[in-house]
């Protein structure tokens, strides 16, 4: 059943891929959803098993893969309880993805190519989860960094999704670069790449040092940061984050998979499978810790000031990873992946949502020109209200709440129970609470409510009238948009009317729609309960602190309050900013110039990068083009001889003159050299 489910996506990816003249877009789109559906079919029971107490961990063998001296390793698939809630996770998602796709990408004439990458990127992430060796972990991973680049830069007449794709590509080689090296490592300490044999033998090794850098340090620190380097990359944490908003050019539904269910969570199931590696050093888990909580803290910021409906979920998923790792670094792993599963639900239906919208509004993406659509497209509509009410966490402590409610605040009770690092991550964690709930209700309000703007949208106006207007230029701009046009809205757009996206795209949104509601409450036992979660994760080797998960659940009635509160408090002020008083955003705009710049401009980290490293590196491309290839190799060689070749043969064409004088003249040259040689030689 596991063979099936990890290659049905490859072999739908080769037809769609290599077949796509001859089978057709049709057959394409059939062969690739169908494979999809096939293996998010043979997922579920595997995971109700393991809810239900009735499966088995157990590792299915493919082939003989790697046999080098001491390096010997097999291509398995090891399926227990942590791969069973991915499978259930990437599956789902990505065939309701390939569903989606049917309708959104509908008009595009590369069809084929885009759900055989798709496909390619499903396979990848599949053989990541099943890993049994760090190698075909890495394989994996570095499967989905290059499907990832396809798809990003699908659209690749366009420069800036060129752009975006080279740009998450060299990003995550830098984290490449880390994780690597954690595995040259790891294989040199531990003598293996097995992830069992490696879990079982971490503990001894704590207290050892190894030679680094020609320091001598703590050995699980060494390898733990350096896996987390890894990490950091795919799932985009602070520092190595600028590629995930940038990706936002890949067509919408490459967002939902990338930012829901694949690739940025690869990087949270790295560090809860090696989970028992990471507890040997109390060092690594801080630097989670603090690495998560400042993700967190900085996406949620800046995700109040972009106005691009795609960005502004990017950001939040940029946020809510930052929960995942700093839950995994105060030791709350089963919280970390409960707030993985359910997201990939919530966060799908978001982007999925905010391509329903996109595809309503002509391709708009600024939300400056939306406006009471709710009107318009309501199941888009309510889906939305449903992805929003998960992320935000509207729920009642002890009684019921939406998917995001039971995970995140599961992750919040257990960074407080775990005090120390703990309880200022919990802090930020609540901060960001606040936040998000802002700017997810911003969106909402911008979107659905109020009055229409659409006659400010360029994309609008051509599409009803043939002609061409400029965006704003900037934030100021776009608030003037948002008041001087709402008179008028009816006027400018009275031939444009937003419809509805057709079945194929509803579909997807109504299953996740459920999944956002129920997802929560319906497995929060198994995986953050402290008996039911035991017995859960047994057989996975997750380090599952079942004492920690117990005094979560008993901290004071405060804390597990005041997740909703600060909710309450972001859904009021994004009311009151955006529908009561919209006129609010732009005095704060004006009164705070500095602040709202830093965090319009994503804390300038790509200002910042761009000098430190982007600059730099074309300036010494620049130097060895110029000096090294154009000035020494081409000049002294292939330059060089083809200069020496012409010039000879001019020198040659002005000998062969063609008039008797000159040849004789040259004969003569010729022998009194001879004869001076002889005279020489001779006498």
């Amino acid at each position: 059943m596991i063979q099936a489910i990890v290659f049905l996506p490859l072999l739908a990816a080769l037809v769609a891929g290599l077949g796509q003249r001859a089978i057709g877009p049709f057959a394409s789109k059939l062969i690739t959803t169908g494979a999809l559906f096939a293996s998010c079919a043979l997922s579920w029971p595997i995971f109700l098993s393991f809810v239900m107490g009735t499966g088995e961990a157990s590792v299915v063998p493919v082939m003989q893969w790697v046999s080098s001296g001491a390096l010997q390793f097999d291509w398995e698939l090891r399926v227990d309880t942590l791969t069973a809630v991915m499978l259930v996770v990437i599956t789902t998602v990505s065939a309701l993805v390939h569903l989606y796709s049917w309708g959104y990408m509908e008009e595009d004439p590369d069809q084929p190519r885009f759900f055989a990458y798709l496909s390619l990127f499903t396979f990848a992430m599949l053989m990541l989860v099943t890993a049994n060796n760090l190698v075909q972990m890495f394989f994996g991973w570095e499967g989905v960094g290059l499907a990832s680049y396809l798809l990003i830069g699908f659209w690749y007449k366009k420069p800036s999704a060129n752009a975006a794709a080279i740009k998450a590509f060299v990003v995550n080689r830098v984290g490449d670069l880390g994780f690597m090296l954690g595995i040259f490592g790891t294989f040199l300490v531990f003598g293996t790449v097995s992830i069992p044999a490696i879990l079982d033998a971490a503990p001894g090794m704590a207290g050892s040092s190894i030679t680094f850098l020609g320091m001598r340090l703590d050995t699980m620190t060494i390898l733990c940061l350096l896996l987390f380097i890894g990490a950091m990359g795919k799932s985009a944490q602070l520092g190595l984050h600028t590629w995930l908003p940038d990706a936002m050019e890949g067509p919408t539904p490459v967002s939902a998979l990338i930012h829901a269910a694949t690739m940025v969570t690869a990087g949270v199931f790295m560090v809860c499978r090696l989970s028992p590696m990471f507890e040997t050093s109390e060092v690594a888990l801080g630097v989670v810790t603090f690495v998560g909580a400042a993700t967190c803290l900085f996406a949620a910021t800046v995700g109040t000031t972009q106005w691009d409906i795609k960005r502004v979920i990017a950001y939040s998923t940029c946020s809510q990873l930052g929960y995942m790792f700093f839950a995994a670094g105060v030791g709350a792993y089963g919280a970390a992946m409960f707030h993985l599963f359910t997201h990939a639900f919530f966060k799908a239906l978001l982007f999925l949502g905010a391509g329903s919208v996109i595809h309503a509004m002509h391709h708009e993406q600024d939300m400056r020109y939306y406006g009471a659509l709710r009107k318009h497209i309501p199941l888009t509509y309510w889906a939305m209200m449903m992805g929003t009410l998960a992320i935000t966490g509207v729920g009642i402590a002890g009684v019921a709440g939406f998917a995001g409610f039971h995970s995140k605040d599961g992750i919040l009770e257990a960074a407080f129970a775990a005090g120390g690092g703990g309880v200022i991550a919990f802090w930020v964690g609540i901060f960001a609470a606040l936040l998000t709930s802002f700017y997810s209700w911003r969106l909402v309000f911008l979107t659905f409510h109020g009055q229409p703007r659409w006659a400010a949208s360029e994309h609008i106006q051509h599409a009803v009238h043939g002609d061409h207007h400029d965006h704003p230029a900037d934030e100021h701009a776009g608030h003037d948009v948002m008041h001087v046009h709402a008179a008028d809205a009816h006027e400018g757009t009275a031939g444009y009317h937003p419809h509805e996206s057709p079945w194929t795209m509803l579909i997807p949104l109504g299953l996740l729609s459920v999944g956002a509601v129920f997802a929560g409450y319906a497995f929060k036992y198994q995986f953050i309960y402290p008996e039911q979660g035991l017995a859960f994760w047994e057989g996975s080797m997750l380090a599952y602190d079942a004492e920690l998960m117990h005094l979560a659940h008993e901290v004071p009635t405060w804390v597990k309050w005041t997740p909703f509160a600060v909710m309450a408090l972001g859904l009021f002020l994004a009311w009151n900013s955006y529908i009561r008083n919209t006129t609010l955003p732009a005095k704060f705009v004006a009164q705070f110039k500095l602040l709202h710049a830093f965090l319009f401009n994503k804390w300038y980290f790509d200002e910042l990068y761009n000098v430190l490293f982007v600059r730099p590196a074309f300036a010494i491309g620049r130097f060895f083009w110029k000096r090294g290839d154009e000035g020494t190799i081409d000049r002294f060689g292939p330059d060089g001889v083809a200069a020496l070749v012409q010039g000879g043969t001019r020198l040659a064409v002005r000998l062969q003159s063609g008039y008797v004088y000159g040849y004789a003249f040259v004969m003569l040259l010729g022998l009194v050299g001879l004869a001076s040689w002889a005279m020489v030689n001779f006498l």
